[in-house]
């Protein structure tokens, strides 16, 4: 779908609106059920794998699929709960070519919005490169391959390695500072998916001083540009992975 940019807005670098997301988010190499001792799979909270779905882009599928949705969002704990019943609640009440048009307007047209952990802290600059490595290196030690369509720190594939198994978990953990920073942006573009980000942080233990303190730094600054001359330590195709197919839905996903 193309949509005018809103005025105050600045498109994602390498970012085509409206193209959505793969359905295979991370793909296990081995059986969940097969997973070694130290690496648990996560069943018992819908939260995460719930708002992983609702973070993509909304296709035909999303919307047949609303009434499950709704019922999976039931069992989330009550913080959550609330957080998730009011996002699927305007879900519910307005137009799919609405829904559409709002999220390629806020995630695909607005860097500050991007469904990219890393880029509101390190935009793309080589520490960026790092932090990227990072959830790869994550990834793979826990035994899954990510979607090679998507660069490691995608939002919704992030939220279903965590959905998978404690080691995912550990590395939302650690990206609390990420998720406040987008959350912060949605809300004051006045997204609704911002209740969704409120509902994955009413999971996690709430930020320390440190934190706080980058949260602040990063929110008066935005995202970082690279300085003249300094290449990223990240593989070029992770750097420059924005590019997402078009020919995706959530029909796997929202089963």
């Amino acid at each position: 779908m193309n949509a005018d940019p809103p005025a105050d807005s600045d498109a994602v670098p390498g970012e085509a609106a409206g193209t959505g997301t793969d359905t295979n988010i991370v793909i296990p190499v081995t059986d969940p059920t097969d997973m070694p001792a130290d690496i648990p799979v996560v069943t018992s909270d819908p939260t995460l794998k719930l708002v992983s779905i609702l973070m993509q882009y909304p296709t035909t599928a999303l919307f047949d699929g609303l009434p499950l949705l709704i019922d999976t969002a039931a069992q989330a704990p009550r913080k959550a709960r609330e957080h998730l019943g009011t996002f699927l609640q305007w879900l519910g009440y307005t137009a799919p070519d609405e829904v559409a048009r709002h999220y390629v307007n806020t995630f695909d047209l607005r860097k500050r919005c991007a469904l990219y952990l890393t880029y509101y802290r390190y935009g793309d600059t080589r520490n960026r490169g790092m932090a990227l490595i990072e959830f790869k290196t994550a990834y793979r030690t826990a035994g899954f391959t990510p979607d090679e369509y998507e660069l490691p720190d995608y939002l919704p594939m992030v939220l279903d390695f965590a959905a998978l198994c404690e080691r995912g978990q550990r590395l939302l953990h650690g990206h609390r500072a990420d998720l406040e920073l987008l959350r912060r942006a949605l809300e004051d573009a006045g997204s609704p998916y911002a209740e969704l980000l409120a509902a994955v942080l009413a999971s996690l233990p709430g930020l320390g001083r440190r934190e706080l303190k980058q949260v602040l730094t990063a929110w008066q600054s935005g995202p970082p540009t690279e300085e003249v001359g300094l290449e990223p330590f990240a593989p070029p195709e992770y750097m420059n992975g924005y590019g997402r197919p078009a020919t995706s839905s959530l029909q796997e996903a929202s089963r």
